[in-house]
């Protein structure tokens, strides 16, 4: 369950007091989510959550991701919304964590995503590269390849605990990408973290983009690729050609695709399997016994990257 830090109720209670959202009638800790404390607050006039955040968000970051959010919904994207209290100030403290109350979106993530949901989830990011393009805060993707650098150092010695001969695929494979990652693609915000719990839809129809805590300033098409690595495969490993094609198609549609930001996808492709498969080594190796959330699988995205390095051009993911 992600909830780090618990909050008792008269601390709850006096930090609502601060807002015009009412009086607290219940808060249930959220079990979704890995880096943050969350809760779903029922107050006098609807419904809210409550985000501590954790360790692993720095607070000099938080201006970025509420203000984004912010703009985002200004545009008509639908995202959460940080809720000011009646000083005009979203960021507070609680608990002796950053926190702050975003409004709350219907909706449910998709457990099994189909097509339609990939075709919808490629406009949307479109839609949210083409809003934000305004936005006049940069946030550097510390989970780039400088980033990835650290990973590799920080879980070389370990790595063959998950797997033998894994600290030699990631070092070869770092080595690769450090020459060949691209220098000139169209840059903007992205989310960098759209994967399916980041998604709401009600029945068939995408409701809201929610969790913009890794939101940078990176390679648009990048984003994409992280959507093709957490949308298009199958439980089992296998890569849906026709899914990949439908969210690539969805999302030229309303924003184009240059051909060198088609060209460079099996290698944008590649780094972002590559960050997931570090993360997830990292928390793997570095999981604290008794803690409530379980580390995912560093493996599921080896073998995602096996994918994209025998992808021989944007042909293989179905255009």
């Amino acid at each position: 369950m992600a909830v780090y830090t618990e909050v008792p109720d008269g601390d709850l209670a006096a930090f609502i007091a601060a807002y015009d959202i009412g009086e607290v009638i219940s808060c249930k800790g959220i079990a979704e989510g890995v880096e943050n404390s969350n809760f779903l607050i029922h107050t006098g006039t609807g419904s809210y959550i409550l985000t501590l955040y954790e360790k692993r968000v720095h607070k000099e970051d938080l201006p970025f991701f509420l203000g984004l959010m912010e703009h985002l919904a200004a545009k008509g994207l639908n995202c959460p919304t940080p809720i000011k209290a009646r000083d005009g100030i979203a960021l507070r403290e609680l608990c002796g964590r950053p926190a702050a109350i975003i409004s709350f979106l219907e909706g449910m993530w998709p457990r099994r995503p189909n097509e339609k949901h990939c075709q919808q989830v490629g406009a949307a990011l479109a839609d949210l590269h083409i809003k934000g393009s305004d936005f006049p805060l940069t946030r550097p993707n510390n989970l780039s390849v400088g980033g990835w650098r650290t990973l590799v150092a920080n879980t070389r010695d370990r790595a063959d605990e998950v797997k033998p001969g894994l600290a030699a695929v990631i070092g070869d494979e770092l080595d690769f990408l450090a020459r060949e990652w691209p220098r000139d693609l169209e840059s903007g915000v992205i989310h960098a973290d759209l994967f399916p719990d980041n998604v709401f839809f009600l029945g068939d129809r995408l409701s809201g983009l929610i969790d913009f805590y890794f939101a940078c300033t990176d390679f648009l098409a990048y984003d994409l690729a992280i959507c093709l690595n957490a949308w298009c495969f199958e439980p089992k490993g296998e890569f849906n050609v026709t899914k990949a094609r439908l969210m690539i198609e969805g999302y030229h549609r309303l924003r184009p695709l240059p051909d060198a930001e088609l060209t460079a996808l099996p290698i944008l492709a590649r780094g972002a399997a590559l960050r997931f498969l570090l993360t997830r080594l990292y928390d793997w190796l570095n999981h604290p016994p008794g803690a409530f959330v379980s580390p995912k699988d560093p493996l599921e995205y080896l073998k995602k990257l096996t994918f994209h390095q025998q992808a021989k051009s944007v042909a293989a993911y179905g255009l």
